[in-house]
């Protein structure tokens, strides 16, 4: 059963808590209809402005349209996504950039030295795969704003997927499929924990 927010404790309305939050799913098959470059720009527009840890911003998408990319793609892929990976419209391999720091004097220019600090931190592929975790919720959240379905997936080959699709400082941490949802979309969907189990008041 569908827990409604008591009415004047959230400033969404009832229609975008449903689109971003209550209705919206893994989406397993997709219509035909494309996703196009404005979309996704208009998606990354949202995406960004998510908090990172010091505005690292780590997260960098590989968009795969093509037919010979996506070729090599679904190969690499867990034999239960391919399918849907061939057939999806847009598909986005999700990384972080191990090297985001040479972008700090960019991002975060009230820190002067910030990027050589970071240079030897052994802490920086961990907080690069934090840091693009995040983003990638705020990612879908964005894909569900802009009308469409997100099909998030951990099951690929993610060495051989850097191999193919990335350079040398970026790690795959997810692989999307975006479109608007086609029939067969929506899987059942599972229970999710309440509010008493996931909080605790000190």
């Amino acid at each position: 059963m569908t827990t409604i927010a008591p009415e004047g404790s959230l400033a969404l309305d009832e229609s975008a808590q449903d689109l971003l939050f209550r209705e919206a799913r893994t989406a397993n098959a997709f219509t035909g209809a494309p996703v196009t470059d404005e979309r996704l720009r208009a998606i990354h527009e949202l995406m960004k402005w998510g908090p990172t840890a010091m505005n690292s911003q780590p997260l960098r998408l590989v968009a795969v349209r093509g037919a010979q990319a996506r070729e090599r793609l679904v190969p690499l892929m867990n034999e239960g996504n391919r399918a849907k990976t061939a057939t999806a419209p847009l598909t986005l391999i999700v990384a972080a950039d191990e090297d985001f720091h040479e972008h700090l004097p960019t991002v975060i220019p009230t820190k002067p030295g910030v990027r050589e600090a970071m240079e030897g931190n052994p802490g920086r592929p961990a907080m690069a795969r934090l840091n693009a975790a995040l983003q990638l919720g705020y990612l879908i959240v964005a894909i569900r704003a802009a009308g469409l379905a997100a099909g998030p997936m951990s099951g690929f080959d993610a060495a051989a997927v850097e191999r193919e699709f990335l350079g040398g400082s970026q790690r795959a941490i997810a692989v999307v499929n975006i479109g608007e949802p086609g029939p067969g979309a929506w899987a059942e969907r599972n229970p999710r924990l309440a509010y008493e189990q996931v909080v605790t008041t000190v």
